[in-house]
């Protein structure tokens, strides 16, 4: 029994010591591990003093995209459909002859009118002689004051009867040019809803024509993005002055997919229901790449946000307590603070709370950094572009170095041909 104790004792001693004796490995490899981070020279990184600024935005907004000039050519005549001038899908001017609805009966109803114009105007130059005549009658006691009322009622009634032929002739020729229908637009006319030799009649639906260029596009702008654009117009600018692009979503191919236009149009009122200001864009649109009833987006350029904090998007990552970016201490030392984001403008990251003018703020990359980290502080170019698209290239790098590691690797873990027989 006591060698039994005495086994256990030894048995704890032998393990405690072993416990000492490892700590104390682990405090020796621990010390110079501090010592050579102490020793390790600051992380070079950009850093940017904080100042209030006007951030550009580059924001789209989707559209249905139709054409508010178009056209639904209607027959204003009845008659038989005698020709066509145009073929479909064509490209037709404003004042181009699309149709002939039997012109020759409304030729000859005009000549028709136009003799009883003639025969009501003789009939008022003779009673116009008659009434004179009569006056120069009354004035010698040689007919009563009845006859001469009589003759200038008859006088009166003439001229009736010549502005009733006048206004007959004119709706006669006006018939006459709607047998004739021509393009009221320049735009694109689609497939004709009658053929020719049909009976058409006034109201009959003939065809369509779409204009294509310029194209109107309305869209909806989120209040804050159209108050920010209104507040911008009133120091100055002009709504000519604001550009805007359109692309059609899922198509790319350049100059194909996209057109250039400006923003001709911004509400004055929100809409109620969407919290949204109603404007307008024309485009140039002139070899038709784009048609009405396709989904677009529509960019606007030159919008910004004035006297708002930012930082590249890069410089922001997730901590513990949400979003956070890195500040220097009086030190130059990294610490974490917490901030609350706004909208994403191009590579710039808005920040709403967090931040006050002058804090020290990283902007390079911040991998591998660490609060309390010492920092070498490099000037920022203000480029947040510029930074981005540096850091995805690093981290783009390490990727295909970390591929090529593994590839290697499990290149090197393979057996060779004999070994694999062995096994």
């Amino acid at each position: 029994m006591k060698k039994m104790i005495h086994s256990r004792r030894a048995s704890l001693v032998t393990l405690v010591a072993a416990l000492a004796l490892s700590a104390c490995g682990q405090e020796q490899t621990e010390a110079p591990q501090q010592g050579a981070q102490q020793e390790a020279p600051p992380h070079k990184v950009e850093v940017a003093e904080m100042a209030r600024q006007d951030i550009p935005l580059d924001k789209s907004y989707p559209s249905l995209l139709r054409s508010d000039d178009e056209v639904t050519l209607v027959a204003r005549v009845n008659g038989f459909l005698e020709e066509r001038h145009f073929e479909p899908g064509q490209l037709v001017e404003e004042g181009d002859r699309l149709y002939t609805i039997e012109p020759d009966l409304y030729q000859a109803t005009v000549n028709q009118r136009e003799a009883d114009l003639q025969s009501a105007r003789a009939e008022l130059a003779r009673a116009q002689r008659d009434a004179q005549r009569f006056e120069q009658l009354l004035s010698q006691n040689s007919v009563s004051r009845q006859q001469y009322d009589q003759a200038l009622a008859d006088q009166r009634v003439a001229q009736a009867s010549v502005a009733q032929a006048e206004a007959a002739l004119t709706s006669a020729n006006l018939d006459l040019g709607y047998s004739r229908v021509t393009a009221p637009v320049s735009g694109m006319i689609g497939l004709s809803q009658i053929n020719v030799g049909n009976l058409v009649t006034s109201g009959t639906e003939l065809a369509t024509i779409t204009p294509l260029d310029p194209l109107e596009v309305r869209f909806q702008l989120p209040q804050r993005d159209a108050f920010e654009l209104r507040r911008q117009l009133s120091e100055g600018g002009d709504t000519s002055d604001i550009r805007a692009r359109l692309s059609i979503p899922g198509v790319s191919g350049g100059s194909d997919s996209e057109l250039e236009g400006h923003l001709d149009f911004l509400g004055s009122r929100v809409d109620s229901g969407t919290s949204t200001v109603q404007a307008s864009a024309t485009f140039e649109n002139p070899d038709a790449t784009i048609l009405p009833g396709q989904f677009v987006r529509v960019r606007i350029e030159g919008l910004k946000r004035f006297d708002v904090m930012a930082v590249p998007e890069i410089a922001v990552t997730q901590g513990l307590m949400g979003p956070q970016v890195f500040v220097l201490d009086d030190e130059d030392k990294a610490r974490e603070r917490t901030v609350s984001l706004g909208e994403v403008a191009g590579p710039w990251q808005l920040i709403r709370e967090g931040l006050e003018p002058g804090d020290r703020v990283v902007v390079g990359d911040p991998a591998g950094l660490e609060p309390g980290m010492a920092i070498d502080p490099q000037p920022f170019s203000g480029d947040a572009e510029a930074v981005v698209e540096e850091a995805e290239q690093e981290e783009a790098q390490q990727q295909a170095e970390a591929a090529q590691e593994m590839e290697a690797g499990a290149a090197d873990g393979q057996p060779a041909e004999g070994e694999e027989g062995a096994q």
